[in-house]
């Protein structure tokens, strides 16, 4: 039996076909069955287009996010990396009244622990310090040790 005859013999109201996707029943009679290694029948060839037009929409989308996923991360490496540096160096800045002496760097999670008055052997105030530049925020360990601090939570041990 060749191809030819067997789709139309496919072509009856009793054969009942399942859509592997959605599981679906339907009549095969209402179906467009073809002969894929020949010319597409329009309706077909039509149908054909519009997904490879949908599939070139896709792909171009996926590469401009992949472009902006890029750039973003390149950025945000650049600016981390960046401030991992500054924070190592801003205690001795001026503006920012800080006796240099009084800091102790911690670097991660918080950047500096400040000794408010340890040069004068008075210690009126320990400063947790954490330095961020530009639009960022507190990460989600230095939110929870934030409110810890803000909860009077904190404690001093000697082993």
């Amino acid at each position: 039996m060749n191809l030819e005859l067997l789709l139309k013999s496919l072509i009856t109201p009793e054969l009942i076909a399942q859509c592997p996707k959605c599981d679906e029943e339907f009549k095969l009679c209402d179906s467009l069955l073809f002969d894929g290694t020949k010319k597409f029948p329009d309706k077909a060839e039509k149908t054909r287009l519009q997904l490879i037009q949908e599939f070139a929409e896709r792909q171009n989308e996926l590469e401009k996010r992949k472009v902006s996923a890029d750039v973003t991360a390149e950025k945000r490496a650049i600016d981390v990396g960046f401030g991992k540096i500054i924070e190592k160096f801003i205690p001795a800045y001026k503006n920012l009244k800080l006796q240099f002496a009084e800091c102790r760097p911690l670097f991660d999670p918080i950047d500096i622990l400040v000794f408010n008055g340890l040069l004068n052997r008075k210690v009126d105030q320990i400063t947790f310090l954490e330095i961020k530049s530009g639009n960022s925020s507190l990460n989600k360990h230095q939110r929870i040790i934030r409110d810890a601090i803000l909860e009077n939570k904190v404690d001093m041990k000697v082993l």
